[in-house]
């Protein structure tokens, strides 16, 4: 069991890193890598809230189980 809640709250936060990555590009406050499409478009700041959210819950579920 601790192999799975390692693996939730790992996944959890990958999915949370990348949705604020996600945010800050779409926002065009992060310009990173510089020839991203990403780059401006606010339809990926909505993609970066939804795994960011994903990730804070993966994260919540994760730390709760074997409790």
């Amino acid at each position: 069991m601790a192999i799975v809640r390692l693996l939730i709250v790992v996944i959890g936060a990958l999915c949370l890193i990348l949705g604020l990555l996600w945010i800050g590009q779409g926002l065009g406050i992060v310009r990173w890598p510089a020839e991203s499409f990403m780059v401006d478009h606010s339809e990926w700041s909505m993609h970066g809230l939804v795994l960011a959210a994903l990730g804070a819950v993966m994260i919540a579920i994760g730390r709760r189980i074997g409790r």
